[in-house]
């Protein structure tokens, strides 16, 4: 779930994860389609139209931001008769036919963003009813129907059912539930990675750890969606053991991740060609994981570095990188309106249609430790005070002007 996503990547891994450009990386090409109304951001939305829309959306739901009736309007009318959602669909107007390339992250992120806004149960539904038709026999999902189940399409298949109402655990195909398939992406506790979880195996079987997925599958194995919000720590996030649950799976890729973040607070990627560099992207996935799984003083060193790193980053890539750091704000409750020193919601709503409401305060800070009752209740309190002095003093005031000769 990240805006590394390049039309190479997506043409020749079909994955939810190619790397995200360098900050010092050209200007995007001109985009060979016009950019249509009601859509975020200003890039060639072929590949990623529906993704960042869905991204954005969420994000802003999250922070109290009700959008324009034409940007949700946008995302409703890329969807199919079946119920699908492909990439992007450049003419609405035209039936989906068997050419146009429909995939499971773009109808699993539509149906998490129009479930958050309320009021599309029937588009969310058949969404889902398709989403079950084209489950693999392992349990899981693979990108584009019929694929290889992998963990990141997997686990964003799971979030959109969660978000949907559904219970993952019992939507089978071939006996097997996603959990399951989930399972089979997780690495032992011992040898490279442990803990971790991978994209898929290779042809021999083998699983090699990978940070991306691990973030992914870590939210999917604990049932969550995109917009995770935290949870606190239970004395549960040390220590790793055999991944044969679900949640012992979270436990094992949240120790993994906060050991690979303990050292820079960043996850790296390195592009071909170039050295390693921070992935901005997986690094605020990974503190969406972690904070949904417990591990808050991990998520929060990870959250403090991409406030004074990614900002830059964010600007350079649109409004799904900004909804990545509006959502692991959200996920450790912190304000994005004060992401350091920067206004993640006024930037986010910048890149698309003007919301019909933006809240004053974010979502986030009003559900921190202090939920503002407090502050509530004692200015109430101040208020009643200083009108029952007032009312005293003129009542004096009066009482000595009746006693005056």
């Amino acid at each position: 779930m990240n805006v590394r996503r390049s039309a190479a990547a997506l043409a020749a891994a079909a994955v939810i994860g190619a790397a995200t450009p360098a900050l010092a990386a050209s200007p995007s090409p001109t985009p060979s389609v016009a950019i249509p109304d009601g859509l975020y951001g200003t890039a060639d939305p072929t590949y990623d139209g529906v993704w960042r829309q869905s991204l954005a959306l969420l994000a802003q739901d999250t922070a109290g931001v009700v959008p324009a009736d034409r940007a949700v309007a946008w995302l409703t009318g890329q969807q199919c008769a079946n119920g699908a959602f492909a990439a992007f669909r450049p003419d609405p107007a035209k039936p989906c036919d068997a050419k146009l390339m429909v995939d499971t992250n773009s109808t699993a992120a539509a149906v998490q963003a129009l479930t958050a806004l309320g009021g599309h149960t029937a588009r969310t539904g058949k969404a889902v009813t398709w989403l079950k038709s084209v489950q693999n026999a392992d349990g899981g999902w693979g990108y584009n129907p019929g694929g290889p189940s992998d963990a990141n399409s997997t686990a964003v298949v799971t979030g959109a059912l969660v978000a949907a109402g559904e219970r993952p655990e019992q939507v089978v195909k071939g006996g097997k539930s996603p959990y399951d398939a989930l399972l089979t992406f997780a690495l032992p506790c011992t040898g490279d990675g442990a803990g971790a979880f991978a994209y898929q195996p290779d042809k021999q079987g083998k699983l090699t750890a990978n940070a991306d997925a691990t973030a992914a599958a870590v939210l999917g194995a604990l049932g969550q969606p995109l917009n995770a919000s935290p949870k606190k720590a239970d004395g549960t996030t040390s220590g790793c053991a055999a991944p044969t649950t679900p949640e012992q799976a979270a436990r094992n890729g949240a120790r993994y991740l906060s050991t690979v973040l303990a050292k820079d607070h960043h996850l790296v990627s390195a592009l071909p060609g170039a050295e390693n560099q921070p992935d901005y992207g997986n690094t605020a996935d990974a503190v969406v994981a972690l904070a949904a799984a417990g591990h808050t003083d991990e998520a929060t060193a990870a959250l403090r570095w991409l406030e004074a790193n990614a900002p830059q980053w964010a600007a350079q890539s649109g409004p799904a990188a900004y909804a990545q750091l509006v959502l692991a704000a959200h996920a450790t409750g912190t304000d994005p309106r004060a992401f350091g020193s920067t206004d993640l919601v006024r930037l986010l709503d910048a890149t698309g249609p003007a919301p019909k409401q933006t809240a004053t305060k974010s979502t986030a800070s009003d559900t921190a430790d202090d939920d503002g009752s407090s502050t509530t209740l004692w200015v109430t309190v101040g208020a009643v005070v200083l009108v029952v002095l007032v009312a005293a003093a003129l009542f004096l005031a009066r009482a000595r002007r009746r006693q005056q000769p």
